[in-house]
């Protein structure tokens, strides 16, 4: 009678063995895992440094728009003011300097137009600042925001997804480099979108303190403000960009 061979138990070593086999497994996929997911400066998850990306993106796309309204407004003043300048009828051309400054400060009643950003405080850092400002035009955008179509959602979602595919193959480091980057340019965007919303707003200050005074000082102070602007350090920085 043949009895039916039994596998070898393993020894201890073989058990050992494997042991430490699976336990290098799991801790190179560890490493890799931790590689990919690295911690970052700020402490944040990837989840949280994925959805300050979008925060970030967002809040870019909103203000290019207000400050290339501010801009173009400004410079079309200018534009505007320099044709005026053939006009030899001063009752004509003092009722187009009132139109197109008019046309300028129109922006200021308009709260969808151009958006207000708080003064950044002494010992507030950047990122602070610049996520300050998301806040607040994230709130402005949502009053303002017209209705959308369901195609324009529709793309819209689709982008999103193609934004978070390609954040998701990045590590947390990554992102956060690329935050920081988005980070710097937005508080520069914000800082030179400020200086001519500041202007406009003084515009318009200066354009309601002159309506008492008669037409032929009125004309000369009409002009001086506008000059005023065009030498003013806010405007030159920005005049000569050219529009992509």
């Amino acid at each position: 009678m043949v009895r039916d061979k039994k596998p070898p138990n393993k020894t201890d070593s073989q058990r050992s063995s494997t042991n430490l086999v699976g336990k290098f497994t799991q801790s190179v996929r560890r490493i890799v895992q931790d590689v990919k997911d690295e911690g970052t400066s700020s402490g944040q998850t990837k989840e949280e440094v994925i959805e300050t990306n979008e925060r970030l993106r967002g809040v870019r796309v909103r203000l290019d728009e207000n400050y290339d309204t501010a801009k173009k407004a400004l410079v079309t003043l200018m534009a505007r003011y320099s044709d005026s300048k053939s006009e030899r009828n001063v009752f004509t051309r003092y009722t187009m300097l009132k139109v197109m400054i008019k046309d300028v400060i129109r922006l200021e009643t308009q709260y969808w137009s151009l958006v207000e950003i708080p003064r950044q405080e002494k010992a507030e850092t950047v990122p602070a600042f610049v996520l300050r400002a998301c806040a607040i035009m994230e709130k402005t955008q949502k009053s303002g925001e017209g209705v959308k179509t369901s195609s324009k959602l529709a793309e819209e979602a689709a982008d999103k997804r193609e934004r978070i595919e390609r954040l998701n193959d990045m590590t947390t480091s990554q992102i956060e480099t690329e935050n920081t980057q988005m980070t710097n340019d937005l508080y520069r965007l914000l800082k030179k979108y400020t200086g001519l919303r500041n202007l406009i707003r003084e515009l318009k200050t200066e354009y309601m303190s002159t309506k008492m005074y008669p037409i032929f000082p009125r004309y000369t102070m009409l002009k001086d403000m506008i000059k005023d602007i065009m030498h003013d350090p806010d405007y030159m920085e920005v005049c000569h960009e050219v529009d992509p």
